[in-house]
């Protein structure tokens, strides 16, 4: 594991109807979302891996689709810095992960069908107005990076 990076299971609450399957309580965690925004990535297609210098991601993984999650911890000051690990999540297993900043992350749709992705970011994309610059770091770009999706 890596320090600060929270993993929670869902626990799908099903009925005749379906499931439901909450991600965030406010009585549960002093998180604070900014915004929030879903995407769907196409089968084999990885994005990331980059970082945040300054905002934490709060990943929900519900499916449809399968992905590898895959998380370096980065940060100088870390207790777990150097520390990575790889974790299948998504429509077999719903899951909820929250990044903090310094930690690299990436995925990888590895099902058949588009797998769906919902972020509660604590940061506006851009800052107010989207009048910043964009607080990431893309190590995908970079052909010497140490961080790599496979």
């Amino acid at each position: 594991m890596i320090s600060g990076v929270i993993i929670k299971k869902l626990e799908k609450l099903s009925d005749s109807r379906g499931y439901l399957a909450e991600f965030w309580r406010s009585d549960e965690s002093d998180y604070k979302p900014a915004m929030s925004y879903l995407s769907v990535t196409k089968p084999g297609i990885a994005r990331g891996p980059h970082e945040h210098k300054f905002q934490s991601d709060f990943f929900i993984f519900p499916g449809p689709g399968i992905f590898e999650l895959f998380l370096w911890d980065n940060r100088e000051d870390s207790e777990t810095r150097g520390q990575n690990f790889k974790l299948t999540v998504g429509e077999n297993e719903p899951t909820m992960v929250i990044v903090p900043p310094g930690v690299v992350h990436g995925y990888k749709c590895i099902s058949t069908e588009p797998g769906l992705v919902i972020n509660l970011p604590d940061k506006l994309y851009k800052g107010e107005g989207k009048k910043e610059e964009v607080d990431e770091i893309r190590w995908e770009a970079d052909p010497v990076s140490p961080f790599k999706i496979v």
